[in-house]
């Protein structure tokens, strides 16, 4: 996975920022591949680099990310240095996250849902919000304006919001204002998780915490057939968004009412 932002002047279609690396794999993995398949360039920031996990090292979850990355189509995948547990919602953190959304230029962010388990989840998708909303300020004190090179087409210092902003749902209890239908893609997802040994392969360490690795597969599908269903499609990843939905023409409303 390359260190540094794609290089032609084209923007992403869809980032996805997590707290952890394996998140997104977990809760949009299939959704990633599903655009990816349609031609669009995603993209995953994650914020921590699992220095704190009870499995692995930083650089285990490296490695694994890379692969996961690649197994998920993805294009350009970073992680920040924010501590991995105590991810915090400071003007310093919403910075070094507005620096990437304007590098990136998003048309979509996918965020985590903000009512979350792991305290680091639950701020993540606001500090992700709010790093959204200051991205597109001209005046915004997080990245000076850089002068536009033929080696640089991409102003790193021009605002930039993203169009839509969308929370991944998988793990809350909460009613998705859509459902993404991954149907083609379970075994990739499942294969992208599987890529983090570390975490999910059988071992001593943590074994009280984790779910043995030959239940994953179940819960996994179990999980993303319950989406499914939901929307008359196999498998299927939930999301939240806040504002209204628009239809032009009731005729094409997918999904069956009776």
């Amino acid at each position: 996975m390359p260190d540094d932002p794609i290089a032609d002047s084209r923007a992403v279609d869809v980032l996805a920022i997590a707290a952890h690396r394996d998140d997104v794999e977990q809760t949009c993995g299939g959704t990633l591949l599903r655009m990816a398949s349609r031609g669009l360039r995603t993209a995953i920031l994650d914020l921590t680099q699992g220095e704190a996990g009870t499995r692995g090292s930083a650089e285990d979850r490296a490695r694994e990310a890379a692969e996961a990355a690649r197994l998920l189509g993805v294009g350009w995948r970073q992680a920040l240095d924010l501590p991995d547990g105590a991810v915090e919602n400071t003007l310093e953190n919403r910075n070094k996250i507005v620096r990437v959304l304007r590098r990136l230029r998003p048309r979509v962010v996918i965020l985590p849902y903000w009512q979350a388990r792991h305290p680091d989840h639950a701020t993540a998708a606001t500090l992700g919000y709010q790093a959204c909303f200051l991205a597109g300020l001209a005046k915004a004190p997080a990245v000076q304006p850089a002068a536009r090179t033929a080696e640089d087409p991409m102003d790193m210092g021009l605002p930039h919001r993203p169009f839509k902003i969308v929370y991944a749902s998988l793990y809350a209890d909460v009613r998705p204002s859509f459902i993404v239908d991954i149907t083609p893609f379970i075994e990739q997802r499942h294969l992208a998780l599987m890529a983090y040994r570390s975490q999910y392969a059988n071992q001593a360490t943590g074994s009280a915490l984790f779910v043995a690795e030959e239940e994953i597969r179940e819960r996994t599908f179990a999980e993303a057939r319950h989406y499914g269903l939901l929307a008359g499609v196999r498998y299927g990843e939930p999301f939240v968004q806040k504002e209204v939905g628009l239809v032009d023409d009731l005729t094409l409303l997918p999904v069956q009412s009776l």
